[in-house]
Parts: C-alpha cells; structure tokens; sequence
C-alpha cells in the first residue's frame, strides 16, 4: 500500500484539507467555511475527504495542521507535524515555485508578505487589523453594489477607467465608495477602482518598507479575484502567478511537512465520528494566574496548553 499525507490549514473563515502523494501529487483536496467552529469544520473536512480518498491504494501516515488553530486541530487528528502559517505557506510555495522570491497572500480576514531567497523564507509582515486589503471587504463591497463576490474580477477588467478610492483604512475606503456611487460613476468603474485600493492597502501596509523582487506568487482566497491580480501587476510591473491550487497552499505546506518529517503515525477517519470538547481551565497555583486549554475526547483529556510553568500540567478542568 502506498504512502499519502494530510495537511489541514484551519483559519478563521475558512477549512482548507488535502491529502498527497510521496511525490506531492494531490490525492484529495477540500475548501469549506469556519463558521466558528474550527473542530466542527475539521470533523466535517474529513468526511468529504475520505469520500473522495482510495483507501484501498493508499494510506495515511503523517498529518500536518497550520492556521490559527492549528494546535487544537493537531491534537484532535493526531497530527505528527504543527507549524506556523508563514512556514507552512513558504514551503509550499517553494515546492512548487522553487524560483519565487515573494509570496502574496490575501485570505478572508487577514493577508501576509512572505520574502524568500534561495528557496527559504527571510522575511515577512502580517496585517490582521485593517479589513480593507482582504476578502472580506470584496464580499461586504459586492453586496453593496448588488453582485456576487465571484463576478467581482469580470467587471473589473471591462473597466477603462477605474474610480480612485481611498485605500487608507476599510471607514474611508467604505465611505469612499458611496460618495462615488453617488456621483454616478460606472459599476465597473467603481469594481475596478475597489480592486485597485485592495492592492494599494496591502502594499502600503504588509507590504510597507519590503523589496518586492520577481516572481511573484499570489496566493489566498483573494488570488482568485482577477480584478486584484491585474491591480497588482499594473502596480508592481511585473507578472504575478496565480497557482490553481493556491487557495490551499497553506495545507499543502503543511502535507509537505508532515511527509519530510520523521514521525509516523497512521491516521484514522473516524476521527469524524468522535466527540471532542474544549475547557478553559483557571490555575492558581502562582502569580501567573495561567488560562489553561483542556482539550477532552468524551471524558479523557487528551492534551491542555497555556501553563507558563510546571505548576499548570496539573490542572484538568
């Protein structure tokens, strides 16, 4: 029976799964939404992996977990390897794109710059305070303009004059955009306008006092807005790469380190059909006053975090 890996990126607003080959080749890939419940959201991941996944040839024997709940994700799937989203996003960029030297990503509510030089990461930024260079302020703009997120990169390239909007801060952008409504200006003119203010946010933000040196990659949700990608490349000057997989280069990262690492442990679907609880547990054993994470699977405790000293591994919940 062949090898495959799993790697799980949990973020706030989306689920990304997928499951590869020992030559990185995808045998299995989901997208679905948070919602809130990053261990609702994994359980349901996979189960729609598993449907898609040929037991009968392969088999899974390291898990990877990334994003902002990757931790607690790790112990509910048994994970071998948990790394960080700028480590996870880098190395499966680099896999890929062994020549790139910046790395764009733009998710749901947060975006991140990742430099690279001779195929490892040297530098980055995060931006996790202004709404304006993400998705969520294309879906809330959308809306206001009565179309759907999706159409959003089509109006934008019938532009030929896109309308300045300000791209300081997601308040101006917002009220920006209703003075020029107002105004009569074109809806693709205003799309494109809005597409062009997600690029200039980011750069003036996350992408503020970098070298952005080609090629570049996008990656994210937002890569697959057409309308941003031609903003960026217009701005920057040069091609910018849209992998058809980078929506979920984060869990491909974290696949990539699960399979180049040395633990192995077979996973197990029925994970999906298990219960699991979280606790938050006060220690008052010194100073620190630790809020301590129980994570339980039925009754057991199976793991806890949040203790600064030793005297925390003794609180259950």
């Amino acid at each position: 029976m062949e090898h495959a890996y799993l790697g799980v990126d949990v973020g706030s607003i989306s689920t990304k799964g997928v499951i590869i080959d020992k030559k990185n080749g995808i045998l299995a890939s989901q997208y679905i939404w948070t919602q809130g419940d990053p261990i609702g959201a994994v359980k349901e991941l996979v189960g729609l992996l598993e449907g898609q996944f040929d037991k009968e040839k392969y088999k899974i024997v390291a898990t990877g977990t990334t994003g902002s709940a990757r931790k607690l994700v790790g112990v509910v799937l048994g994970a071998t390897m948990v790394k960080n989203e700028i480590t996870a996003h880098a190395v499966g960029t680099t896999t890929f794109y062994p020549d790139v030297r910046t790395i764009l990503e733009i998710g749901g509510q947060d975006s991140k710059i990742i430099l690279v030089e001779n195929g490892v990461a040297v530098d980055y930024a995060m931006n996790t305070l202004c709404a304006a260079g993400t998705g969520a302020f294309l879906s809330s703009q959308a809306k206001r303009l009565g179309i759907e997120v999706e159409e959003i990169g089509d109006y934008a390239l019938r532009s030929t004059h896109p309308t300045q909007i300000a791209a300081r801060c997601t308040v101006f952008a917002e009220s920006d955009l209703v003075h020029k409504i107002q105004m009569g200006h074109p809806r693709e003119d205003i799309i494109a306008g809005v597409c062009n203010a997600v690029a200039a946010n980011y750069l003036n933000n996350v992408g503020k006092g970098k070298k952005i040196v080609s090629p570049v990659v996008f990656q994210g949700g937002v890569s697959k807005n057409k309308g941003v990608v031609a903003a960026f490349e217009r701005t920057l000057g040069c091609p910018v790469v849209v992998d058809p997989n980078g929506h979920l280069m984060g869990a491909l990262g974290a696949a990539i380190l699960a399979r180049r690492g040395s633990k192995r442990q077979e996973f197990d679907f029925s994970v999906e059909n298990m219960e699991f609880r979280t606790r938050e547990a006060g220690c008052g054993g010194c100073s620190n006053h630790c809020e301590i994470i129980c994570v339980y699977r039925g009754d057991e405790l199976i793991d806890s975090w949040g203790n600064r000293c030793e005297r925390g591994a003794r609180v259950r919940g």
